[in-house]
Parts: C-alpha cells; sequence; structure tokens
C-alpha cells in the first residue's frame, strides 16, 4: 500500500471539483485559480519526509511532483493562447469576465449590466467589420483564427446560459439587457461567419509548438531522448517494416512493389451494412486466442461489457479507421450520404486485413481491457495517465501477436504491417511538424506515399494529429511506448522470470503511468528523491 495514495485521491476529489467551478471557457481567472491549485499541492508535497516512503509511496511522489510540474506548464501555454485569441478578439475577457461575476455571485444591477453589455456590443460590432473578408485584407494567422473560431463557438452559448439565469425571474434586468444582448449576440454571429469565410472547411490547420516546448514534453514523460532521437527510432522501425512488407509481397506474387500488394489486400472488404459482424467476429477470435495461449487474465464482466457502435460522417473526418470509448468499439465504413469516391476510400481503408490486425488493439486485450483493469487496481493513479502506456500497451500487443504468428496468411501480414508502418510514420510527421519541419500537407503526402494510405484517411488522420484534442506527444506515443513495452517485456519475461501472463496482469495492476515509473514499481526498486528519466529502452 502506497503511503502517498489517501493524498492522490484528495488531490485528485478536489482537482475535479475545482475544474467543474472553474470551466469558464477562456478565463483568466480560471487559469489562475488552477495555477495556484498546482501550486499549493506542490507545497504540501515538498513537506513530506520522502525518505520513510517504500517503492510505491516513492513510485507516487514522482508522478503527483511530475504531474503537477505538467499542470503548471499546462497553465502557461493556455495563458500564452489566450492572449493570441485575445488579440483576435480583444472583447472576448469583458465578455467572459460576465459569467465569471454569475459564478462568484456579484450582486449584478441591471442598468449597470445593461450599460456593460451595451459597451462590449460596441466592440463586438468593430470586430466583426476589421474581421470581414470585404472590408480588410489585413488577416490573422491560420491558427488564431482557429482558435477565434474555437472561441466564438464556446462563448455563443455561455452568453445564452448568462441571460437566461437573470432574465426569467428579474424583470427588469430583462428590461435592460434585452436590446444589448441582442446586438451582441447578433455581432457574435457577424464574427464567427467573418471567420468562418477565410478558413476553409477541408483545410488543415494547425499550431506547432516549437523545440523547447516539445523536449519539455518528452522529459515530463520520463523519456530520456530529444526529438531527433524518437525520430530516428521510427525511422529504424520503419526500415524493419518494410523489408518485412517486400518478403510479403513477392510471396503474395507482387514482386518488390509492396503497394500493389497493399492494394490487393484493401479490395477485400465486407459488403455495406456487414462491417460490424465482422468486427465481432474478429473481437471474439483474439479473446479466444489470449485465453488460449495463457497471454493476460481477463475477467469475465471484462469480456461481457462492450458493444459496437457506428461513427457517422462527421466523424469519420477526424476518425476513419476503429477506436474505442465508453466500453464501445466504433467502426468506420460508408454511410448514407457519403458521395461514391469517399465510400469506395472508406471500404478499402478498413479491410478485412486492416481490420484483423487492430481490432484486438482497440478492444481485448487493448483499451477495453486496460481501462476495465485500470478502473480496479491504483485507480488512484487514473490522474497521471499517460499516451505512453495507453498506446503503447496497445502496440505491445500488435508487435507480440506479430512473433506469435497471429497472422492466418501473408494477407494478415500485409495487414499488421501495414498499421506498424502507419505508427512509425506517425512519430516522424507529428515531432517534425511541432519542430516546424514539416507542413499539414506534407504530412498527408508522407502517409499517402510511405504507408499507402488512401488520401481522405490521411487527411483525417492528420486532422487529428494538429488539432487541440491531443498534446503534442500523443501520435509518437503509440511505437515509442511499445519500444518502452518490448524492453520490459525483455527484462522481465524473455531475459527474466515472469510467464506471459503473470507480467501483462501486473502491468495493468500498476495504473496508467509512465513506463519507466511502471518499471520501478514492478522491479521494486527504491527510487532517488532527484530521480530523471534515465532508463535507454531504444537500444
Amino acid at each position: 500500500m502506497s503511503e502517498l495514495r489517501s493524498m492522490i485521491e484528495r488531490y485528485s476529489q478536489d482537482k475535479e471539483a475545482l475544474e467543474r467551478f472553474y470551466d469558464v471557457p477562456h478565463s483568466r481567472v480560471s487559469i489562475d485559480r488552477r495555477r495556484s491549485f498546482a501550486e499549493s499541492w506542490g507545497e504540501a508535497l515538498s513537506e513530506l519526509g520522502f525518505e520513510g516512503l517504500g517503492v510505491d509511496g516513492r513510485v507516487d511522489y514522482h508522478l503527483l511532483q511530475n504531474h503537477l510540474d505538467g499542470e503548471l506548464a499546462n497553465r502557461e501555454v493556455e495563458e500564452s493562447r489566450l492572449t493570441e485569441v485575445t488579440e483576435v478578439l480583444p472583447f472576448l475577457p469583458d465578455l467572459v469576465r460576465l459569467e465569471e461575476d454569475r459564478r462568484a455571485m456579484a450582486r449584478l444591477g441591471s442598468e449597470e449590466t445593461g450599460r456593460r453589455l451595451g459597451e462590449i456590443a460596441v466592440r463586438v460590432a468593430q470586430t466583426a467589420e476589421a474581421l470581414d473578408p470585404e472590408e480588410s485584407s489585413a488577416s490573422p494567422s491560420l491558427p488564431r483564427l482557429e482558435r477565434a473560431r474555437q472561441a466564438l463557438e464556446a462563448v455563443l452559448p455561455l452568453l445564452k446560459s448568462w441571460r437566461t439565469h437573470y432574465a426569467g425571474y428579474r424583470p427588469e434586468f430583462d428590461w435592460w439587457l434585452r436590446a444589448p444582448y441582442r446586438k451582441v449576440r447578433k455581432g457574435l454571429k457577424s464574427c464567427l461567419k467573418a471567420v468562418k469565410a477565410r478558413l476553409d472547411d477541408d483545410q488543415l490547420v494547425g499550431d506547432p509548438i516549437g523545440r523547447p516546448a516539445l523536449e519539455r514534453a518528452i522529459g515530463h514523460q520520463y523519456i530520456p531522448y530529444g526529438p531527433e532521437d524518437l525520430i530516428a527510432m521510427g525511422e529504424r522501425q520503419m526500415a524493419w517494416c518494410t523489408e518485412r512488407m517486400l518478403e510479403v509481397s513477392r510471396e503474395l506474387g507482387c514482386g518488390d512493389d509492396w503497394k500493389a500488394a497493399l492494394e490487393k489486400v484493401k479490395d477485400r472488404h465486407e459488403p455495406l451494412g456487414r462491417q460490424h459482424e465482422l468486427v465481432e467476429d474478429l473481437a471474439r477470435e483474439a479473446i479466444e486466442y489470449v485465453d488460449e495461449h495463457v497471454l493476460v487474465t481477463v475477467d469475465a464482466l471484462c469480456r461481457e461489457t462492450w458493444t459496437i457502435d457506428m461513427i457517422d460522417q462527421e466523424g469519420q473526418k477526424r476518425l476513419p479507421f476503429l477506436g474505442y470509448g465508453g466500453q464501445k468499439i466504433l467502426v468506420s465504413y460508408p454511410t448514407r450520404g457519403m458521395d461514391l469516391e469517399a465510400a469506395q476510400m472508406a471500404v478499402r481503408a478498413n479491410n478485412e486485413h486492416f481490420t484483423r490486425a487492430v481490432t484486438h488493439h482497440e478492444l481485448i486485450p487493448g483499451h477495453h481491457l486496460q481501462i476495465y483493469m485500470a478502473q480496479r487496481h491504483r485507480a488512484y493513479r487514473q490522474v497521471f495517465r499517460t499516451p505512453f502506456l495507453s498506446e503503447g500497451w496497445c502496440l505491445h500487443w500488435e508487435l507480440l501477436l506479430w512473433d506469435r504468428g497471429f497472422a492466418r496468411g501473408p494477407e494478415d501480414r500485409v495487414g499488421m504491417l501495414f498499421w506498424l508502418m502507419h505508427r512509425c510514420a506517425r512519430i516522424g510527421v507529428s515531432l517534425r511538424f511541432h519542430l516546424g519541419e514539416m507542413s499539414p500537407d506534407e504530412m498527408v503526402d508522407h502517409l499517402v506515399e510511405q504507408v499507402g494510405h488512401e488520401r481522405d484517411a490521411a487527411r483525417s488522420e492528420v486532422r487529428r494529429y494538429i488539432g487541440d484534442a491531443y498534446g503534442p506527444l500523443y501520435q509518437c506515443a503509440y511505437m515509442i511506448g511499445a519500444l518502452q513495452m518490448r524492453a520490459l517485456y525483455r527484462e522481465l519475461v524473455t531475459e527474466g522470470e515472469l510467464g506471459d501472463r503473470d507480467f501483462h496482469d501486473a502491468v495493468l495492476r500498476q495504473g496508467p503511468i509512465p513506463i519507466e515509473l511502471l518499471r520501478a514499481g514492478l522491479r521494486r526498486e527504491l527510487l532517488a528523491p532527484d530521480h530523471r528519466a534515465s532508463w535507454e529502452f531504444g537500444g
């Protein structure tokens, strides 16, 4: 039992309560409060006696300290981005302050509030005019315009909610605010229309974070390498995959034209309306395989409580393949409304062999099992979750099943290799993007030419890579995390004394934490108070 468990549980509960209250978008008050919250917990942690802690307590100490450092770094990023979006939408702080005052239960006078809203309405109208392409040729950068679009789409419902709070029971409030409220809302919609006019819906817009921030993010994951080292690891893995793909291509009668082999496999897909049945069959096949070969423990409830959902047309713009969420495996395939070209790309991108190669990644023994176990073993560590374990665990299984001969024939091996090449390519394209060395369009071209993606699928992938929904290291976390897992597997199973099931069960019971610290827990190492990333797993 960790000496810090109760402290971390309290921190997590306090953090959730704070974030539920301070959830006003684009609020400097929220940023400042969450910064002071992290600082106060950092002070509390520093007062603990480190030397008296056991193995798990020391791991938890470093987890919490690292997490708090990351929270402070995130506040700096949020503050910088708020400054940037305010330069495009200068009225934003005053508009947000209305909701901040309501949350703080400030006693607002109706007439005074109406005056404030009227002043905001003037500034909103001025901004709309400045943003209108027909009125001004000057334009903010595409990343700033995209952030402005997101901000406007967030504050429009916020403003409506703010007015509703007062208008229904304070008649004089609505009397003073009716006219300025309508002007503000009309102006915000004009701003949004002007911003969208400068943005192409299909345009890939992202904002590289730069080398210093990228290096800090890598260090935060307890990885002792620089961006170029990680890119080189991906390139070495890609070279191995390409050699294997050439071997399979020759086996399929395509010579050294591995893309021809890929095309042959892409044409083997299910009829429309049958993809969910294929995924169900493949999922049960994978569960039976790990059971038969005693590779990991799967509780009866875990294998019972999952289902399948199809992804709609809009969702496939960002998730063109399989996904997982809420005990559901999410499946992409043509939907009503897709044009013929898009539908053809969807069926080819989700052919039988590509789908077989990753169904287990999303379900069992992948994400579904992983999340099930994380909720039941050291659940207090979920606040420290990292994609290097969550995605690295799943890709470790893809590699392990390759090693164990899970493929039924050369077509399955093509499917497995396609996804491995995809994971390798994600390292280079995502890190080079954030280093400012590769544009979104160049990223798409790379995925098409070097991996064999359908172009629509490649665009959907890149849209995810460069958006704000994922951290800058998320895409490289798949293969780099898998390399960490393979190095740990080699230490404790291949060269150690653990069996497959014991190893995999032990990993799942550590919680979703950085793999270097998970390794310390499994090896029962007493970490030093000044421990830094030192495990060179990439040799």
